[in-house]
């Protein structure tokens, strides 16, 4: 163990050397450390991160198998473009109330100064009250008794005056949730989810301002669970009477949940189509952290429990599959300028990540596998998690990992490919003449429910199979149409397949015609 502390500090020595004339700094970087595997990394602006946790011991999945406590030990480089406030990186703070259970310390003095850890506090040492006081419980219960009931008179006393006042000079005062002097969120700050909108609408258009975000988020109140995944929860919460969907990640998925929001709040991309982002916290009770991100919320689901439940006219299937293809479209777009939007691509489209708005449209969701394009450097904003798309949905060329990860319109038209199976499970749901097939998912008489990638591999790269297309379309014209475009996102040659603007374009001359001919 000396000899591993020598040759750290030996390392600190040289690198501190050689970055006199290096800007940037070096940082030490493994995740459950024991001292044998540390790593480097290496940041131009930034710190270097040592975060310790006392916890009890448990398996891979995160699951408590017994009652002995370990420490466990992280290091790492934080860029300063995962800081949620400017030069103040909020996960290099930690509640006072937290410290006995994990402890965080960011440092940038020189090289390698996250080998230093930070401490636990002690919880024993914390010292008994009563073993302090000097006085008798006669004189505490008086000093305690008789400051709290002047007190009250006292307060009792201004209530009756302020609201004999306040009659007598305000007789039409405004009602309680029009009034700025009882508005939590006082001036030109907004008070409504319209207001909301309008608000993040206007400047960049990158959504509220943290200060905003993190007052909300601690006045919703959670009403019931609709839904849970790999990340976590999904509840229905209520914000000054209005109804808000709020994702709760575990701390687990800390880099899911950055990664969403981070993308949410790309300048320019809030658009009808795309969930509206309202806000993102991370919730500290004292025992865990809980990860929000709270958007919009629909009560209709997604379209897979929309499809599941009832089927749609042919003008309902083209308004579904329109408004999905221009959230697709809006996301690939790239808009230029000085507030200009960056290209991004989904990675992960599916019914399931596609919300039905009450008015019969959708919109797309769940953008945390997102990627983002630079233009001026020609490169790709890959997250840094361990997720991958969802296996059913994926294209020929991620099953046969031939895909060009260093090219942008690689992603794109893997995203088309993911549409058509999407435009395939809302046409099987068209009722014509009381016709109509059940829902089922892509693939679902091919594979397995839960397929394997191999066995998606075999069935679309080998067999070179696509879902079957029921001879009934081909007689509709709308669904002739949806037929037609299905087709051509499904090719294996992904140079081949449709763009997001011409699947647009063509859904939106169905949607024109008016009078569908059926």
């Amino acid at each position: 163990m000396d000899i591993l502390v020598f040759l750290l500090n030996l390392l600190i020595v040289i690198a501190t050397f050689i970055n006199d004339e290096v800007e940037g700094l070096n940082c030490l970087e493994c995740y459950s450390c024991t001292g044998k595997e540390n790593t480097t990394c290496y940041i131009k602006e930034g710190y270097c991160m040592s975060i310790i946790i006392r916890d009890k011991e448990k398996d891979k999945d995160g699951v408590i198998i017994g009652p002995k406590e370990m420490i466990r030990i992280n290091r790492k480089c934080l860029e300063r473009s995962k800081f949620l406030l400017v030069d103040r990186p909020m996960l290099c703070s930690v509640g006072d109330q937290m410290k006995h259970i994990q402890n965080v310390r960011c440092c940038k003095d020189q090289d390698f100064c996250n080998f230093i850890l930070p401490e636990l506090v002690e919880t024993s040492k914390k010292k008994d009250v009563h073993e302090e006081s000097s006085f008798s419980t006669p004189t505490l219960v008086l000093i305690i008794v008789l400051p709290t009931i002047f007190l009250g008179t006292l307060i009792l006393a201004g209530i009756m005056l302020y609201h004999y006042c306040h009659k007598r000079g305000h007789p039409y005062a405004l009602p309680l949730d029009q009034n700025s002097d009882t508005n939590l969120l006082v001036g030109s700050q907004p008070s409504s989810l319209k207001d909301l909108y309008d608000w993040s609408h206007s400047g960049s258009g990158s959504g509220l301002p943290l200060l905003v975000q993190r007052t909300i988020a601690r006045q919703i109140r959670l009403c019931e669970i609709i839904g849970k995944g790999r990340y976590g929860e999904v509840w229905r919460g209520n914000w000054r009477g209005e109804n808000v969907a709020v994702k709760i990640f575990s701390s687990r998925e800390e880099r899911s949940w950055f990664r969403e929001a981070e993308i949410y709040q790309t300048v320019m991309l809030r658009h009808e189509n795309i969930l509206g982002f309202i806000a993102a916290d991370n919730k500290d009770n004292g025992t865990w952290t809980q990860l929000w991100l709270i958007t919009d919320y629909h009560e209709n689901g997604s379209l897979f429990d929309y499809l599941n439940r009832q089927t749609v006219t042919p003008a309902g299937m083209i308004t579904l599959a329109h408004s999905a293809s221009c959230g697709m479209a809006h996301l690939h777009m790239e808009i230029l300028g000085a507030q200009g939007k960056p290209a991004i691509a989904h990675r992960d489209l599916k019914s399931k990540n596609i919300l039905v708005r009450s008015n019969g449209t959708c919109c797309i969701a769940d953008l945390g596998l997102a990627v983002r394009h630079d233009s001026k450097l020609d490169s790709v904003d890959i997250a840094p998690n361990n997720r991958v798309g969802t296996k059913r949905y994926m294209a020929p060329e991620c099953l046969d990992e031939t895909i060009n990860m260093e090219h942008f319109e690689s992603f794109k038209r893997a995203d088309v490919y993911s549409f058509g199976l999407v435009l395939w499970e809302i046409a099987r749901r068209c009722s014509v003449g009381g016709i109509h097939e059940d829902y089922q998912q892509p693939y679902y008489d091919l594979v397995p429910t839960d397929p394997s990638l191999e066995d998606m591999r075999k069935v679309v790269c080998g067999d070179k199979q696509r879902p079957a297309i029921p001879n009934r379309w081909q007689n509709i014209e709308s669904l002739r149409v949806m037929v037609r475009l299905m087709k051509e996102c499904w090719y294996s040659n992904a140079a081949a397949r449709l763009t997001a603007l011409r699947i647009r374009k063509t859904l939106a001359c169905l949607v024109e015609q008016g009078d569908i001919k059926i």
